[in-house]
């Protein structure tokens, strides 16, 4: 614990007392208020793109400037104009239906701020899985806290600089700290908590909520297959595998973590697969466009996986020689087993293992033994096959001939399932998971129930009960 410890878990308390008073006095803000948080949301990350390109570039040692773009200011902003062109939409009552037995009256599902939402933010992508998550609590009414990563505290600053300009601490609240603060800050008492990072911590973040009772949203990741299908061009699946492998230098959660490649296709994918990385990437030394591991622990435990792999009999192919800054060469594991820690383990980095099938059923059987992903990646034009991978197996999302892009598209909700996570978010799916879908039934003056009420054996019951209890 840290010597600013003690005063970072008072602040906590405070600011989470605060916005507990604060939502009590406007527990319904109207579609103006919340258009403005969003619209001023949106104006302050657009105006201070070069400043937040530099921040997370100070945190990983060095991040591709057109990464920190594509992957985290651009969702950003569209996923708050998606908001606010759909939120309307979302806010208005939805009428349902009354059955006949209970005429006259009427039903509909209000839809009602939480309360205090708290998010917890992951090192991986600190701007976008900060935002997206804010969006969809802002536009759902809700007071938001966010806990950044001690990992990425060049970003955490500046994004508590930047919303401080806009939210008071009762309304939108950035808190920094340590391990300690971020174990106390999953203790509060939240109205909603989500979290995205590594599944062993989002067990202890549940567990720490179950004390309140607090519902939680889990995105956590697990290992993401991609299978590549007997007929597809292996040019084309292993230029795609390749674009979602090495954005962010793996350390994506939906990125592809092992492929299945038919027998018979493992040397030609293996060619294809080098030639597409290294287009991709001439160089690592010194290329703007290859990011560099978070951080000195990250490195040494993906050289662990290496290590250990090479250990039991798998065979490294590096596709660069080494380099320098923590930019770790792209490498291919083949013959690789269970028993090695990174056919166990969530990669998280450049590390692709390959793993070789005879023919569908055993890609399925293969995946389908293992936890639940939180993204699928199937390579293959037959559309009987891509049906059966669909209906097949169970994962967060998938992509069909593609990788990673699913998860920028704002009509579709993202979340993981079992080991990969719980509840969803983006989009409507976002607005839903921090509101209250409330029924509400309403009747007027008449009371036609009152035929049912005892004393019981009336001649009108026998009658309702043979017209409706059948």
């Amino acid at each position: 614990m840290s010597a600013d410890t003690p005063q970072a878990l008072a602040a906590l308390e405070y600011v989470f007392a605060s916005q507990r008073v604060a939502f009590n006095a406007a527990p319904m803000p109207l579609e103006e208020d919340r258009l403005r948080w969003l619209d001023a949301l949106r104006d302050v990350l657009a105006s201070n793109q070069p400043a937040l390109i530099e921040a997370i570039a100070a945190d990983f040692g060095h991040r591709s400037a057109d990464e920190t773009l594509l992957a985290e200011i651009m969702p950003s902003l569209h996923g708050i104009r998606y908001a606010c062109r759909y939120l309307r939409r979302w806010m208005k009552p939805s009428r349902r239906r009354v059955g006949l037995a209970f005429q006259p009256a009427s039903a509909r599902v209000i839809y009602q701020p939480l309360g205090v939402v708290g998010i917890i933010v992951p090192w991986n992508y600190p701007l976008y899985l900060a935002i997206g998550p804010l969006i969809g609590a802002l536009a759902a009414g809700n007071r938001v806290m966010l806990k950044m990563s001690e990992s990425t505290p060049a970003t955490g600053q500046l994004l508590k600089t930047l919303l401080a300009q806009i939210f008071p601490d009762n309304q939108v609240a950035v808190v920094l700290g340590d391990v300690e603060v971020g174990r106390a800050f999953a203790r509060l008492p939240f109205d909603h908590l989500l979290f995205t990072g590594a599944t062993p911590i989002g067990r202890d973040v549940m567990r720490a909520a179950a004390e309140n009772l607090t519902p939680v949203t889990l995105e956590l990741g697990g290992k993401s297959p991609a299978i590549v299908s007997s007929g597809v061009p292996l040019a084309d699946a292993a230029e795609r595998i390749a674009f979602g492998k090495c954005m962010n230098a793996g350390q994506t959660c939906v990125a592809p973590d092992y492929v299945l490649v038919p027998h018979d296709r493992i040397d030609g994918f293996v060619s294809a697969y080098r030639d597409a990385v290294q287009r991709l990437y001439p160089t690592l030394s010194d290329n703007p466009d290859y990011t560099a591991i978070i951080n000195a622990r990250q490195l040494a435990r993906l050289q662990d996986y290496l290590d250990d792999a090479e250990a039991k009999g798998a065979r490294i192919l590096p596709l660069f020689a080494q380099a320098q800054q923590r930019r770790m060469p792209h490498c291919l594991l083949l013959e690789v087993n269970e028993q090695m820690r990174v056919m166990q383990e969530e990669v998280f980095g450049p590390l692709l293992p390959i793993v070789p099938y005879g023919d569908l059923d055993e890609a399925l059987a293969y995946v389908n033994a293992r936890p639940r992903p939180l993204a699928l990646y199937y390579f293959g034009y037959d559309r009987g096959e891509q049906q059966r991978v669909l209906e097949q197996t169970h994962s967060g999302g998938v992509c069909l001939n593609d990788t990673l892009l699913h998860v920028a598209q704002d009509d579709l909700p993202f979340g993981g399932i079992g080991p990969s996570g719980m509840g969803q978010y983006h989009g409507h799916e976002g607005f839903l998971t921090f509101s209250k879908a409330k029924g509400v039934f309403v009747k007027q003056r008449f009371n036609a129930a009152r035929l049912i009420y005892p004393p019981y054996g009336k001649w009108w019951q026998r009658l309702i009960y043979a017209l409706f209890i059948r």
